[in-house]
């Protein structure tokens, strides 16, 4: 038999407050107070969940807890939120029940936690598979990136979420997740531009400085230091226990993991960054000549680097912040913007921007976890939002969030009841009528179409004329003044009471958790929530990605005259959509309750948990609970729990179960009246009847324990005897062998030996048989070896006699020839000697010159002059020759290395040697820098792409030349282009032909003997080219120029050479008159560079810088 676990099993304290008697509020708190202290954080009211905030990690959410309780009856084991997130899970799977589980509490209870809890529970026990896991992955990382952006740091809690959400998770027919969609609601965007001492703003900010790269934030324009932001506090800027920078981390993988494109983390990244550098704009009054004031920006460098992040205008969003166009039907009226109105606008557009960016987060989310099958779905619902705040401050924030929580409370009691009556008419059980506080007067007078607080504020923000907070308290006195849930300082007075809590700029409303003060400061402008259409505009001209999705009525072609919906309707109309969505679906409970004010584990403020318990209606759930049968369970669950309490149904029970509990309950002479059959279920009126039970359970539990300890130690003393039994056989027959195989291995051994030892003397003695025979072959053959050595030497004695016989003779005979020889040879050795010896010596001393010569042979460069010096002067003839044709040799071979390109610049640097060198100043600076020719790239260079087309042959030449204008003596751009019959001049800009001059009209080119670069083109009289008159230009590159132009026409047959003129003063033919071209040194204008001036009609000076 299985054994499971109860509720009721080893209770600290009451597990299910239905169960607690006496039932007051001070037991509630003490059954409470003592299940914290154990760690018992969770507790029910039925099949409600009481949460307490433990404020540290508990060992009660590992993966084995997830299997505990997964399949597992409700009651079956010790209260947690599992139990109620499998029952839910079990119910929407196998029953096809849309189920909803509503998370409420105050702020700080751990409602965000408890909704994280209930997704991981979901995700960890549907189905598995690819696609399933890539679809819960992605739900459960939707969390950390609106936690992000829509959670920040209060006085009560350090993850405060402050906005509203909603999830409908979407699961098939098997119970697998295929996605989901999220409604946020009334995201409180105005703590972007303003946080409470002791709050910060949203976590992204500080996330975003502290965990991005120094190249993101250099991108982004922004700077670690958060002292640097207007719109971050500082006095909480660091929060004990919140790594930012690794949450930053977090946050980016999680996008990736929903399906944020990078370009879409780095746009919105640059929107969060453009609200931080908005905040950082300030403005300062400007006097005009009307009198008014009117605001201008003090530091335009923060507005500068925003409008680069969004692509926006500075001038657009400057004129914006300054003036505001009113548009009627007909005409627009614009008027300026002082400072107040001016901050106020910026502001508003800082709030408006983050909140319709934290909106489309939600939209693009919702895009990559919605279901792709269009077939119907089972949906749960996880409603996770604030909860009831009462502030020191209350404001129009405060009044939406606690008219939220009015409205679920509203759903909780109706739902309530309404399972509470649908389950006692499904088990055919009698249903007595309970009296409960309905606050639906209280949610009547915010939300009634005429008459409602809501109502009147959209009426009062509508009407014409002067509209401000007061007016809308004046309206609330004169409607609501007698509605018995609302008092304000006149409703009082009027009554002839005196309330100095109550002051004249606030109004008191009875919720159903308690009064509230709201101050009406700030109610009208933040149920406006205007944007300026101005800046609506502005925002829609920024080329940045976003943007435009996020202002469509910016769009100056959708121009729409109709004011936008107040936050209040917006929010009403929300609230109104999601009961009806709740009231669709099962309900699932998840009561939160916050322990203390410290947020510190292991201290409960009892003060504070009774108001949590008073204005959650929880005693009050309790009783409506209780107000039928206290406890309720499944025959089958009481009968296996309560069985052995009976003989007949011990221990087994083999009819229906039902059966089974009438048959135990009558033995046990339980009274009638405490108890009811249902069709499943039977039902205990009294806690004491069940704690009754419990006892008699508890001491035949012991009976049973006895009982089954005798048996099993009988049956541990026979196992072990029939153990010890089994081992003596085992232990017997193992030593048996083992003698055994030592026997036998021991005559094995024996054996062996006397084998060994015959086998040996056999070997030995036919060893000795074989040595002896060995050592008779050996001397036979060593007495045949010493005779055959003693033949062999008397043999080569004789040998080495005769040889040395004839070796004498021979010795002698050469003697008597020498001696011949010498003795004829005396007569001619002193008549040739001298001459013989002389030959001798020169022919060694030209080897060792030679070798010398090749040992200190010079390098290979044609302009290395190094020689060796001559040894001796004889040689002098021979080592010039050898030096000449050394360098001829050289200079081939370098030659031969030579390109065709290369060997023609050479011969254009000789012919330019030829024409400059000692005449022209600007020669020696020109001979390092090589001939381009081409300097424009014309062919490649698409600027020139018409001008290249134009020419019709090979361009020899292209530069930009200065043509000097006689007038005045200024140069004009030109580009100057030489191919093999003509030059041309072209403009530089357009590339258009001015001029094209051929070859044969040129007479000659004059240049100076300075170092300046200007030259005159002289054309030949009665030429077609010469009507126009010389030109006369200056270029950068006028050597190769005009030896280009020289080496052209040299190269043509049919033209004659072209006259090259070097002289500091030459005429110019300017049309019809003859200008004189003069050159002097001194000081230019111009620095290092020549200049050209006009003295009078017939001539130009150009004066040359002595220095260049």
């Amino acid at each position: 038999m299985e054994v499971k676990t109860s509720l009721l099993d080893n209770m600290i304290g009451v597990s299910d407050m239905v169960l607690l008697e006496p039932l007051t509020e001070d037991s509630f708190l003490e059954n409470l107070r003592k299940r914290f202290d154990h760690n018992e954080i969770y507790t029910y009211i039925g099949s409600v969940v009481i949460s307490m905030n433990p404020y540290r990690s508990l060992p009660i959410y590992t993966p084995d807890k997830v299997e505990e309780y997964r399949n597992r009856n409700f009651y079956e084991l010790s209260p947690h939120i599992y139990a109620l997130a499998d029952e839910a899970y079990r119910s929407l799977r196998d029953q096809d029940k849309d189920q909803c589980i509503l998370i409420t509490g105050e702020s700080g209870a751990g409602k965000t936690e408890a909704s994280k809890l209930v997704m991981s529970y979901v995700a960890a026990v549907c189905g598995k598979g690819q696609e399933v896991n890539k679809v819960k992955e992605q739900l459960l990382q939707s969390n950390p990136v609106l936690e992000a952006f829509g959670n920040a740091k209060t006085v009560r809690n350090d993850n405060s979420s402050r906005f509203g959400k909603y999830m409908d998770i979407e699961f098939d027919f098997k119970g697998d997740p295929l996605g989901g969609v999220i409604s946020n609601y009334l995201l409180e965007k105005s703590r972007v531009v303003k946080q409470p001492r002791g709050e910060r703003n949203f976590h992204i900010f500080y996330q975003l400085l502290s965990g991005a790269s120094d190249d993101t934030l250099k991108k982004l324009k922004l700077d670690r230091d958060f002292s640097k932001f207007n719109y971050l506090s500082l006095d909480s800027a660091a929060v004990n226990g919140l790594d930012d920078a690794a949450n930053f981390r977090t946050v980016r993988n999680a996008m990736q993991i929903v399906g944020f494109m990078e370009d879409e983390v780095q746009s919105v990244l640059e929107l969060v960054a453009a609200v931080l550098k908005l905040g950082n704009i300030e403005f300062k009054p400007e006097s005009r000549c009307n009198g008014n004031d009117e605001s201008r920006i003090k530091d335009k460098n923060d507005l500068k680097e925003m409008c680069e992040l969004l692509g926006i205008e500075q001038s657009v969003l400057e004129r914006a912040f300054s003036y505001r166009t009113v548009e009627a039907k007909l005409e627009k009226v614009s008027t300026t913007l002082n400072v107040a109105q001016a901050y106020y606008a910026r502001d508003a557009l800082a709030k408006n921007l983050y909140s319709r960016l934290f909106s489309w987060l939600v939209t693009r989310i919702n895009e990559s976890i919605k279901a792709q099958t269009k077939s119907r779905h089972k949906v749960m619902g996880v409603l996770d939002i604030y909860g009831f705040e009462i502030f020191e401050d209350n404001s129009f924030e405060q009044f939406i969030i606690n008219y939220c929580n009015e409205k679920l409370q509203q759903i909780f009691i109706e739902l309530t009841l309404r399972e509470e009556q649908e389950e006692y008419v499904r088990e055919g059980i009698e249903w007595t009528n309970i009296e409960y506080f309905n606050n639906a007067i209280i949610c009547d007078l915010i939300e009634n179409n005429q008459n409602g607080i809501l109502a009147m504020l959209d009426e009062e923000c509508l009407r014409p004329g002067t509209v401000t907070d007061e007016t809308f308290l004046d309206k609330l006195n004169t409607i609501c003044a007698k509605h018995q849930h609302f008092e304000s300082r006149l409703s009082k007075n009027s009554k002839f009471l005196t309330d100095h809590s109550l002051p004249h700029s606030c109004f008191r409303i009875q919720h159903y958790a308690g009064k509230v003060l709201y101050q009406v400061e700030g109610f009208v402008d933040k149920n406006n929530d205007l944007l300026y259409r101005d800046l609506s505009q502005a925002m829609y001209k920024a080329t940045h990605s976003l943007i435009k999705q996020l202002f469509p009525e910016g769009n100056p072609a959708k121009v729409n005259l109709k004011r936008p919906p107040t936050a209040g309707f917006q929010f009403r109309a929300s609230v109104g959509t999601l009961m009806k969505n709740l009231k669709t679906k099962n309900p699932n409970y998840i009561r939160c309750i916050k322990p203390n004010e410290k947020k510190a584990s292991h201290i409960f403020t009892e003060s504070l948990v009774r108001h949590q318990v008073r204005y959650l209606g929880l005693m009050e759930n309790v009783r409506v609970r209780r107000a039928g049968y206290a406890f309720r369970q499944l025959y089958e669950p009481c009968l296996e729990r309560y069985k052995m309490l009976c003989k007949r149904t011990w221990p087994h029970w083999k009819g229906p179960a039902r059966e089974g509990v009438e048959v135990l309950m009558g033995d046990l002479q339980i009274p009638t009246e405490e108890y009811s059959y249902g069709r499943s279920k039977i039902f205990i009126r009294n806690p004491r009847t069940l704690f009754s039970l419990e006892e008699r359970r508890r001491e035949c539990l012991q009976d049973l324990a006895t009982l089954i300890q005798k048996i099993y130690r009988g049956w541990k003393c026979r196992r072990q005897f029939l153990l010890m039994k089994k081992s003596q056989i085992v232990v017997a027959a193992w030593y048996r062998r083992f003698a055994q195989q030592k026997k036998y291995k021991k005559i094995k051994s024996a054996t062996t030996v006397v084998q060994s030892y015959t086998r040996g003397w056999q070997a030995r003695k036919l060893l000795r048989e074989l040595k002896y025979q060995k050592r008779c072959e050996e001397a036979a053959t060593t007495i045949s070896a010493y005779w055959h050595g003693t033949q062999a030497r008397r043999e080569l004695r004789r040998l080495k006699e005769e040889a040395r016989r004839k070796h004498a003779v021979a010795v002698i005979w050469a003697y008597w020839q020498g001696l011949k020889v010498r003795r004829e040879y005396r007569k001619f050795f002193r008549a040739n000697a001298g001459k013989k010896i002389y030959d001798f010596t020169i022919q060694r001393i030209m080897q060792k010159y030679f070798l010398s010569l090749k040992s200190n042979m010079p390098s290979m460069s044609p302009v290395d002059n190094k020689w060796p010096n001559r040894p001796y002067l004889f040689l002098d003839g021979v080592h010039k020759e050898l030096r000449r044709i050394f360098h001829h040799w050289r200079c081939k071979k370098y030659r031969n290395q030579f390109t065709e390109e290369r060997k023609t610049v050479y011969e254009e640097k000789l012919e330019a040697s030829e024409i400059f060198k000692d005449k022209k100043a600007l020669y020696p600076s020109s001979v390092n820098q090589p001939f381009k020719g081409d300097y424009l790239e014309i062919s490649k260079n698409p600027k020139y792409q018409k001008l290249s087309s134009a020419m019709d042959e090979k361009v020899l030449l292209a530069d930009v030349v200065n043509k000097i204008n006689r007038a005045n003596g200024k140069g004009t751009a030109r580009i100057f282009l030489l191919t093999k019959k003509s030059v041309v001049l072209a403009d530089q800009k357009t590339g258009q032909v001015k001029t094209s001059v051929p070859l044969p009209d040129l007479d000659s080119v004059s240049v100076s003997t300075q170092s300046d670069g200007f030259f005159a083109l002289k054309l030949k009289e009665g030429s077609a080219s010469a009507i126009k008159g010389d030109f006369l230009l200056s270029s950068e590159h006028l050597i190769e120029i005009i030896t280009k132009l020289h080496r052209t026409g040299a190269m043509a047959a049919d033209r004659e050479q072209l006259n090259i003129d070097i002289s500091d003063e030459f005429l110019v033919q300017f049309k019809q008159d003859k200008v004189c071209v003069k050159f002097i040194q001194g000081v230019s204008k111009n620095g290092n560079n020549a200049s050209c001036k006009r003295k009078n009609n017939r001539l130009l000076e150009v004066l040359v810088p002595s220095s260049a």
